[in-house]
């Protein structure tokens, strides 16, 4: 893939074969950014095609390159994908120069490269929450490591001795652009300019070298926790200890589920919510109404349409609804403080994640008792 910038156009040139042109297709909402959201994004896409219709137009070149397309008001062109009502991830042509409605990605604006601040006229809106995971291949004895290995690995490759991760041929890393190895930078001290490796272009695409690694031993890569998750048949998560800790934390409760406890609960260090920008006016409302009801479905702004369960899409796409989280924090890794959520989804999240939950399932507060009273998603909450 090909970025090229000039004369306000953000040209992003893919081999893909087009399905049509983009500005065809049912109401449709174009967006940039990271990778690391396809997963999320091709159930939403889905969903609202089937429902609204509406078609989620989406182009990942990485992180930083969307938020600097918004703030010096490019233009998308090239191919971009969408999703059919089948889930399908398709793609279409951008016959001509269209505005961006809005950006998503991992990390804050100002992780990125060349932005100091948010101009005014550009509003940030949190969605839910996303873990960022460092993986091997399935075939890999390796299943944690520390934070110091992750700094000599990635930060100085064979000279770093961090054995067995000291072939560079086989450390899996992204540009300076991307999400994840903007927050592997700031977990580890590694500059995000100066990492070791190959660069794998996509979250998809160090999944598949890690994947395919001729020497699974010495490989790792670093995705998504969304990416993580979806592969799991041929990369595995390695538990990841931060500085000060005494061990390693999985994102979720061991290296087979698909609970996020540690999220969650704050023990796993790498997560962050999922971040959009939209243009907004004076009063900080997003001006674009497409992109206002659509930033709304993350947010709890927009009613979803019927039939589309926001709750449950988040949650099967691998990623942590701020109403099933008990901790938050501020900034791109900031501290964590615990937090209890305004109206609690912890219950169904675990229901819908697992398939099994301790809560007592409920239609309405009477059925709840004292220490859980509020029915909430189907379940007994404590708020």
């Amino acid at each position: 893939m090909a970025l090229l910038f000039g004369a306000g156009v953000l040209l992003v040139a893919s081999p893909a074969r087009a399905d049509g042109n983009c500005k065809d297709k049912p109401a449709p909402i174009y967006g940039i950014g990271g990778s690391a959201t396809k997963p999320l994004f091709g159930k939403v896409g889905a969903a609202l095609a089937a429902a609204s219709p509406r078609t989620l137009v989406y182009q990942a070149p990485g992180a930083c390159v969307g938020i600097n397309g918004l703030l010096g008001d490019t233009k998308l062109t090239g191919t971009a994908s969408y999703w059919d009502a089948d889930g399908k991830e398709q793609t279409c042509t951008l016959d001509v120069p269209t505005t961006i409605d809005f950006v998503s990605m991992g990390n804050s604006a100002t992780s990125c490269p060349g932005v100091a601040a948010l101009p005014a006229d550009v509003g940030d809106f949190e969605g839910p929450v996303n873990a960022y995971t460092l993986i091997a291949p399935v075939a890999s004895s390796q299943t944690s490591i520390s934070r110091e290995a992750a700094y000599f690995a990635f930060g100085f490759g064979q000279q770093g001795q961090a054995a067995p991760w000291v072939d560079e041929s086989q450390i899996y890393r992204r540009d300076p652009n991307a999400a994840v190895q903007l927050f592997l930078s700031i977990a580890t001290g590694v500059p995000v300019e100066k990492f070791k490796g190959i660069d794998t272009k996509t979250n998809s695409g160090t999944v598949t070298a890690v994947a395919q690694s001729p020497k699974p031993e010495a490989a790792i890569g670093v995705v998504s926790g969304e990416v993580a998750d979806a592969n799991r048949a041929t990369v595995k998560i390695l538990a990841y200890q931060h500085a000060g800790q005494r061990c390693g934390f999985w994102p979720d409760s061991s290296p087979t589920a698909f609970d996020k406890k540690s999220v969650r609960n704050g023990q796993y260090w790498m997560w962050a919510p999922l971040h959009f920008f939209a243009k907004v006016d004076a009063q900080k409302k997003i001006v674009n109404a497409a992109a206002a009801d659509f930033i709304g479905l993350f947010t709890g702004a927009t009613a979803p349409p019927a039939n589309v369960d926001m709750l449950s899409i988040e949650t099967k796409s691998g990623t942590v609804p701020r109403c099933a989280m008990n901790v938050w924090r501020d900034g791109d890794l900031g501290d964590i403080r615990r937090e209890a959520p305004e109206k609690p989804c912890g219950c169904a999240f675990e229901n819908i994640a697992t398939g099994t939950t301790t809560c007592t399932a409920c239609t309405t507060d009477a059925q709840c008792g004292t220490s859980t009273p509020t029915c909430r998603f189907g379940f007994c909450e404590a708020r």
